[in-house]
């Protein structure tokens, strides 16, 4: 063990008692190395020169000196996220929201457009219709599956392209090659909410965005215990100019939610490939049931877009799908109030099978109407699929539909 405290203060048996209890000696690791990754959660980082610690606020690739700016574990779920998105920085935050905001806040300013899709998550929306409100900044909602429509929407002002692979909670799939090159082709930047895919089922960098972000509350994290967003960048121009907003913002991740994730990316191969298994499963099963009336998951090929999906998504189609009951509202808070294996929760993505009504939760932001252009409707259920047993599963929804 090497004891730092010699190096500036002298030798530890000549110190007090209150003096030694602050610099404890720092053991350092000698012809091996840990096979988890090193939970760093000092926020606070010591300079031997003024212009070393000068030169640490340069950019993100810098020495650490304060959490706000960077950390060890959070630099390791950087890393390894922008490696599986194939980018070239990454900027981790404390929550999928603050990764959104992040990017939004940081690129746009008051009077630019903006064209998203109708189908997007309830934050996602709310966000830009307050941008709009109070920023001046205009949006135009589309499809998500028409180029021609992203192309008729383009202004002069149009400065950003939001899109979701799969949205939430329609698990409608967009046609990322297609939109994304209208937007490349007049200069604007993509943007694509990544988060249902995993970087394991689609990169959408490689269709041409961007920015690709996450919620890694969600299957990145994967086990319900974290809370932690992350942008990744196809440039490191568009990285560095980000993560100067971003120190400034202040959403950066906690160590030890980052570390907590990265334990997470280590299964995330394996719960990926069971929650499209048995989401296919429940899917099949679900669309037999006379209770009800649509099940939208891309892998059925009733899905609209069930060809696109398996061009986009070669290696599976998520582990999310909805279903709407013919009961309207009250068949779906029946439906949530009686699973049991399930739980009635918000989110998604972890090894828990979790039941969810949009039009009171997650998108309870959205009018009426709104729910409707976003192909929402008041019997909707969305169901994110765990890794439980998949007869066990359906066991437990069926008899869930049968007090509907």
């Amino acid at each position: 063990m090497s004891d730092h405290r010699t190096d500036r203060t002298g030798p530890a048996d000549a110190l007090r008692p209150e003096s030694r209890i602050v610099h404890p000696p720092l053991a350092e690791a000698a012809g091996s190395r840990p096979l988890g990754i090193p939970l760093h959660q000092s926020h606070l980082f010591a300079f031997e020169t003024s212009e070393a610690l000068t030169s640490a606020f340069g950019g993100p690739d810098g020495a650490f000196f304060y959490n706000r700016f960077g950390n060890p574990t959070v630099r390791s779920l950087e890393s390894a996220v922008a490696d599986l998105e194939g980018g070239a920085g990454a900027i981790a935050t404390a929550s999928g929201m603050g990764a959104i905001n992040t990017v939004l806040l940081a690129l746009l300013r008051s009077g630019d457009h903006v064209i998203a899709q109708r189908s997007l998550y309830g934050g996602t929306f709310a966000m830009l219709a307050d941008l709009g409100q109070r920023w001046g900044v205009e949006v135009t909602h589309v499809s998500g599956d028409d180029p021609d429509e992203v192309a008729a929407a383009l202004r002069p002002n149009t400065r950003l392209l939001h899109l979701e692979t799969i949205s939430n909670p329609t698990t409608r799939v967009t046609d990322l090659p297609g939109l994304i090159a209208v937007a490349r082709g007049a200069g604007v930047l993509s943007v694509v909410d990544n988060t249902f895919a995993t970087p394991l089922l689609c990169r959408p960098i490689e269709h041409g965005a961007d920015v690709v972000v996450h919620s890694a509350t969600k299957y990145l994290g994967g086990h319900s215990d974290v809370l932690a967003g992350i942008a990744v960048f196809a440039e490191a121009e568009l990285h560095r100019k980000v993560w100067h907003y971003a120190t400034e913002l202040g959403a950066s991740a906690d160590p030890f939610a980052a570390w907590l994730t990265v334990r997470g990316l280590q299964t995330l191969a394996l719960r990926v490939r069971r929650h499209c298994d048995t989401a296919l499963d429940l899917a099949t099963r679900l669309s037999a049931h006379p209770a009800v009336s649509a099940v939208r998951y891309p892998g059925l090929p009733a899905h609209p877009d069930h060809d696109l999906a398996r061009r986009l998504l070669p290696d599976g189609h998520g582990g999310v799908l909805a279903f709407d009951l013919a009961g309207g509202r009250e068949a779906a808070r029946a439906f949530t109030e009686s699973v049991r294996l399930a739980s009635l929760a918000p989110s998604l993505g972890g090894v828990h099978t979790l039941v969810l009504h949009p039009a009171s939760t997650s998108h309870r932001q959205l009018s009426d109407e709104e729910l409707a252009a976003a192909g929402i409707g008041a019997g909707t259920v969305r169901v994110s699929v765990g890794i439980e047993h998949p007869e066990d599963l359906w066991t437990d929804v069926e008899q869930a539909l049968a007090k509907v």
